[in-house]
């Protein structure tokens, strides 16, 4: 069954996510050189095979950190990233470390600052990181076998960063208890039968939520937004928690997530024409800096390979057809998929946005999902 899951399982076939935003002066990296001509790479493609770029990564040393954005530790992204990963790669030391983006991008930051870098690989949803870090000169120019394969706005020109993975939100409901009236579009969600069956993750905790929010504001008004405030939704952190609200029938629509975009049974996701959802590209960087080079180009190989990109969701690769039903997810212009990238660019109305959302919605409440993991973890 073709399954659009939240970021728990996502990261699993390559995803990641939360937002990000540093703090000035005290997280900002400085400024380098660009980089030089041998870490730019040769402008070709990686043609190593996956096996040929193992062997070598063994013989590097085997070991390999990603700093992975996404909601919980152990559960679903993580543990199945690294279970999938070590079941191909049995011999590769890979410590995958989830936290929110929002704390991976800075850490990164201050490890820089500090000359205590501990990732190779960086994997996060703040996409305007990567291209600050470029711009900064901190990321390995490369391209790994299939670049050319990706849709274009899903690769940096230069190699320095790709998308490894297609994740979308939406709104989403139960199949079975919402039935006949379910909803049909966003505009729906307003309506009085969903009063106190409504769950949603932050928007002014996730900036992907908050920009399928301000696509809602665009498209239906503030006014949309304190009459959904008025159904009393359950706020959690993590953009698993509405499913997990729907799963324990505490719900039967959530906000801000994903699922399965033509389910018949479980949670479905909306897309309907004429509305907006939003969808992006999960970008994926190796560090200039890092210790372990080989094992981090065989992970991004490895990310955009086609025997990764099979898996049911929505493929970055042009050359995969997208599930059953469906067209690849950049020829809906619903998704703005174009738009995702240049929101998190800017970061004072990014700022401006999650405050507002705060004021209708209130504080954002709950320690963060994946724990408190401090400076260095890793290391």
């Amino acid at each position: 069954m073709t399954s659009f899951p939240s970021r728990r399982r996502l990261l699993a076939t390559g995803a990641g996510a939360a937002l990000g935003l540093g703090t000035l002066g005290v997280n900002a990296s400085p400024a380098v050189a660009a980089p030089a001509e041998s870490s730019r790479g040769t402008g070709t493609e990686e043609t190593r095979t996956l096996d040929e770029l193992y062997r070598d990564a063994v013989a590097e040393g085997g070991k390999l950190v990603v700093y992975a954005g996404g909601d919980l530790a152990n559960s679903g992204s993580g543990a199945g990233a690294r279970a999938a990963f070590k079941q191909r790669f049995p011999e590769i030391d890979l410590q995958l470390i989830v936290d929110y983006s929002k704390y991976h991008d800075v850490r990164v930051d201050n490890q820089l600052a500090t000359d205590t870098l501990v990732p190779d690989v960086v994997q996060l949803q703040t996409l305007q990181d990567f291209t600050r870090w470029k711009r900064e000169g901190r990321l390995l120019h490369y391209k790994p076998a299939g670049f050319s394969k990706l849709y274009k706005k899903f690769r940096d020109a230069d190699g320095a960063w790709v998308a490894g993975a297609v994740i979308a939100f939406s709104y989403v409901y139960d199949v079975a208890a919402a039935g006949a009236n379910a909803p049909q579009t966003p505009l729906d969600l307003v309506d009085p039968r969903w009063k106190g069956k409504l769950a949603s993750s932050y928007p002014h905790d996730d900036d992907a939520v908050l920009y399928l929010y301000a696509l809602y504001v665009e498209k239906y008004g503030w006014d949309w937004v304190a009459a959904l405030a008025a159904q009393q939704p359950q706020f959690a952190r993590g953009s698993f928690s509405p499913s997990t609200a729907i799963n324990n029938k505490s719900a039967v629509v959530g906000v801000g997530t994903g699922a399965n975009a033509t389910a018949t049974t479980g949670i479905r996701m909306g897309t309907p024409d004429g509305h907006p959802f939003m969808a992006w590209g999960q970008r994926i960087a190796i560090l200039k800096q890092a210790a372990n080079t080989t094992a981090a180009k065989l992970y991004l190989n490895w990310q955009i390979s086609t025997e990764r990109q099979t898996s049911g969701s929505w493929s970055v690769r042009t050359d995969i057809a997208a599930p059953t039903g469906l067209k690849p997810v950049w020829e809906y212009p619903d998704a703005n998929v174009d738009g995702f990238p240049r929101f998190m660019e800017d970061r004072a109305k990014v700022e401006q946005l999650k405050q507002t959302f705060a004021l209708y919605f209130g504080e954002v409440k709950g320690d963060p999902t994946p724990g408190w993991l401090g400076l260095h973890p890793g290391a």
